[in-house]
């Protein structure tokens, strides 16, 4: 064999090589480490996430010392699919249902879903039709998500128990999420905004803007796991309804990549301080699939 030949060779060798190992470490990356919210599943395939989050307060702004315990706990499902052949377009809705006590009841009460001594109500609050899409092709891990959603509850507050909103809000959330180079740190902003609208009356969120900033970052022991910390901050502006909140939450949690298409997400936040608002502690469990 000729020099020529034999170099010839080992380039072509070299560059198959190359290629399969660069094919199998992408094919290695877990869908917690590609999809995170900033990233729109393809044509043909589904999204869907069902979150559940348990807030729980014995301290408010609004009353000095401890007070009663109260406990909200929303359990949202959310489905996208992928419209167009390049990932730019995902279509789906939002479904929300509710479970709250009060009366210093047990956090885990609202999951007897008993009405109570009217210390308690549940139900289905809200449904949302949305859409995400990626304003700019070129830069696929900055993408908006733009739901609408209509209230199905008929009484914001019975009996002093509080449900969910009686308002209609316009939801945008802008996502985006940088990978450090080595795919071990990964940090996630987003920036979610809330116009609330209706009748004054009905609700003391309805004609305000609600904007929560949030940032996550996130640690990869492995492919298939992850550790992050994360500082959210959320401020609600008046814009008729004389009325304006905020508040700063820090937490942690974690995800595992259970199978090829499922992943399970845990989170805690500590609400550490704010105005007019409540001042507690949530628990957060997620599932996700990717099909």
């Amino acid at each position: 064999m000729s020099i020529i030949t034999r170099n010839l060779f080992l380039a072509v060798a070299f560059c198959a090589f190359f290629k399969g190992y660069s094919q199998d470490s992408l094919q290695q990356k877990s869908n917690i480490q590609q999809y995170t919210p900033s990233k729109l599943v393809g044509k043909g395939q589904y999204d869907v996430k069902w979150f559940n989050n348990l807030y729980t307060e014995t301290k408010s702004t609004f009353a000095s010392g401890k007070i009663p315990r109260q406990t909200f706990f929303t359990s949202t499902i959310e489905g996208y699919t992928g419209v167009g052949n390049n990932k730019r377009w995902n279509v789906g809705a939002i479904l929300e249902f509710r479970s709250n006590v009060i009366g210093d009841r047990s956090a885990l009460d609202v999951f007897k879903f008993d009405g109570e001594n009217n210390t308690a109500r549940s139900g289905l609050t809200s449904i949302a039709p949305s859409v995400k899409f990626v304003p700019i092709a070129s830069v696929s891990n900055f993408s908006i998500q733009s739901s609408f959603f209509l209230p199905l509850v008929d009484n914001e507050t019975e009996n002093g128990v509080f449900l969910d909103q009686k308002g209609y809000i316009w939801q945008n959330r802008f996502f985006y999420d940088y990978t450090f180079p080595g795919d071990k740190w990964q940090l996630f902003s987003e920036i979610n905004s809330e116009l609330s609208f209706g009748d004054k009356e009905e609700s003391f969120a309805n004609n305000s803007l609600n904007l929560t900033p949030g940032l996550f970052l996130s640690y990869f022991p492995s492919s298939k796991f992850t550790v992050l910390a994360l500082a959210q901050h959320s401020q609600r502006l008046d814009l008729g309804n004389d009325f304006t909140q905020d508040f700063t939450a820090l937490g942690g949690g974690a995800k595992y990549q259970l199978t090829n298409a499922l992943n399970l997400e845990v989170l805690y936040t500590n609400f550490v301080r704010g105005n007019n608002t409540g001042l507690g502690q949530t628990f957060n469990l997620g599932l996700r699939g990717i099909f």
